[in-house]
C-alpha cells in the first residue's frame, strides 16, 4: 500500500484538476442517487394492481347524440346492457361513471360523524349497480353485493346519497382501524343521511393515477346509483377468458343496433383495459426511460473526464514515473499509485456528494412530494462512484505502470 502523505502532496499540485474530478463525481451522486429513487417510485406506480381482472376487461364509451328525458335514458341504458350481456363470449356488462385509471371522476370526503369539522379521509366513488363488481371482476371480501331494490338512478344535478355502499379493505382500514368495517356509518361531505358499509372488496384502483391523489390512492367507494347523463356513460364488459377481441369487434354494432343516435369514438371508444393501463402510466414509464438515460449519459461522462484527466497525469509525470521504476518501483507499485490517488479523489467527491444528494432529496419532497431518499440508494450510488472512478482509471494506470526507466534520463 503506497504511503498517502506523498499522493496528497502531488494532488496540491494538483488543484484544480482534483476539484473538477471531485465535483463532477459529487453531482452525479447527487443525480443518481435521486434519479435511481424516483425510477424505483415509477416502476412501483406503474405495476400497482387495479384489482381487477384486466386481460378480458373492456370499456366502452357511451355519448347518446339527441338529449333524452331521465326515464329514457334509464330504459335505453337497460336496453343496452341486455343486449351487452346477450353477446357471445360475454361474462358480465355494467355501467358506470368511471372505472381504474381513467384519469378523472368523482371523488369526496368521508367522515365517521355527520357535524364532524374535519374529514378522516378522502375517496374516490364509483356509481353502478349490483353488476359492477361481476364485470370487474372483482371479489368481495366481506359483507355482500347491492339488492336490486337498493340501486337508484341519479343525473349530475341530484344530491349526492346513498343508504349503503362497497368500500376496499384499504379506506375501511383508515375509517375503522382493527376492527370490521361492515355495518359502520360514515358520512359523505354534505351528506345528511349514513351510509352503512355492506361490502368490502381487497383492491379497487381509483380512477386518478395522478401524484395529487397518492394520499388516498387505494380509498375507493362503490355507491349504488347509475349515474345517466347526456354526456354520456361508461359500459364495462367482461369477457370469457380469450375471447375479448371477438366481443369487442361485436361491442358497436350491438350498440348502434340498439339505438343508432349514439357516439362512440373510432380511436378509443372501445378499449382493452390493457391499453387504458398503458396510456395511463405512460408518463411514469416516459420518466423512468428519462432518469434511467441521464443516469447512463452522467455517468459515461464521468468516467471519461477521469480517464482524461489520469491520462493528461500520466503524460506530465512519466519523467517522475521513470524516476521510481528506476529506484526499484515496480509495475504493481505505480499501478497501485494511481489507483490510490483516484480513490482518494473519488471518497472526497462521494461525500460530497452524499451531502448534495440529500439537500436534492429535501429540495424534491418539499416541492414535488416525492419520497425521502432511502438509505439503499445512497449507499449503492456511492459504490457504484467508487467502483465506476477505479474501473476507469484503471488504463491510464496501465500505461503509467509500463513506463520503463529509461524515462528518468530523458529531459522534460
Amino acid at each position: 500500500m503506497p504511503q498517502i502523505r506523498p499522493i496528497l502532496t502531488a494532488l496540491r499540485r494538483h488543484k484544480a484538476g482534483v476539484v473538477l474530478i471531485a465535483m463532477q463525481i459529487a453531482l452525479t451522486l447527487a443525480i443518481i442517487c435521486n434519479a435511481f429513487s424516483i425510477i424505483q417510485q415509477r416502476l412501483a406506480h406503474l405495476s400497482e394492481p387495479t384489482g381487477i381482472d384486466e386481460p378480458n376487461v373492456v370499456v366502452v364509451s357511451n355519448e347518446m347524440a339527441a338529449s333524452m328525458t331521465m326515464p329514457q335514458m334509464e330504459a335505453q341504458v337497460q336496453a343496452d346492457l341486455v343486449a351487452l350481456r346477450a353477446i357471445g363470449g360475454v361474462q358480465e356488462a355494467a355501467i358506470a361513471n368511471a372505472y381504474p385509471l381513467r384519469g378523472n371522476g368523482w371523488d369526496d370526503y368521508v367522515m365517521l360523524a355527520r357535524d364532524q369539522v374535519r374529514p378522516t379521509t378522502s375517496t374516490a366513488l364509483y356509481f353502478s349497480d349490483d353488476h359492477f363488481l361481476g364485470a370487474l371482476g372483482t371479489r368481495l371480501v366481506a359483507g355482500r353485493n347491492f339488492r336490486p331494490d337498493e340501486i337508484q338512478s341519479m343525473s349530475v344535478r341530484d344530491e349526492l346519497s346513498a343508504s349503503v355502499a362497497i368500500v376496499t379493505e384499504a379506506l375501511a382500514s383508515r375509517l375503522f382501524p382493527h376492527q370490521s368495517a361492515l355495518g359502520k356509518a360514515i358520512y359523505l361531505l354534505g351528506g345528511t343521511q349514513p351510509v352503512t358499509i355492506v361490502g368490502v372488496v381487497r383492491v379497487l384502483q381509483p380512477h386518478s393515477v395522478d401524484r395529487w391523489a397518492a394520499g388516498f390512492a387505494s380509498h375507493t367507494m362503490i355507491l349504488p346509483r347509475r349515474l345517466l347523463s347526456d354526456w354520456g356513460n361508461y359500459y364495462i364488459v367482461r369477457a370469457q377468458p380469450g375471447q375479448s377481441n371477438e366481443v369487442m369487434g361485436k361491442i358497436r354494432e350491438t350498440l348502434f343496433a340498439q339505438n343508432p343516435m349514439r357516439i362512440i369514438n373510432d380511436r378509443d371508444g372501445i378499449q382493452r383495459f390493457a391499453d387504458i393501463r398503458q396510456d395511463a402510466y405512460g408518463r411514469d414509464r416516459g420518466m423512468a426511460v428519462l432518469m434511467g438515460i441521464i443516469c447512463v449519459v452522467l455517468l459515461a461522462i464521468t468516467a471519461a473526464g477521469i480517464v482524461g484527466l489520469t491520462s493528461f497525469w500520466v503524460s506530465q509525470r512519466r519523467r517522475q514515473i521513470g524516476v521510481r521504476r528506476a529506484l526499484g518501483a515496480t509495475q504493481g507499485d505505480i499501478l497501485l499509485y494511481f489507483l490510490t490517488e483516484n480513490l482518494l479523489i473519488s471518497i472526497g467527491g462521494s461525500l460530497l456528494g452524499v451531502v448534495l444528494a440529500l439537500g436534492l432529496n429535501l429540495w424534491l419532497v418539499t416541492r414535488f412530494e416525492m419520497q425521502h431518499l432511502s438509505l439503499f440508494y445512497l449507499m449503492s450510488g456511492v459504490v457504484m462512484l467508487l467502483a465506476l472512478g477505479q474501473g476507469a482509471v484503471w488504463a491510464p494506470a496501465v500505461r503509467a505502470s509500463r513506463v520503463p526507466p529509461v524515462e528518468a534520463t530523458r529531459s522534460v
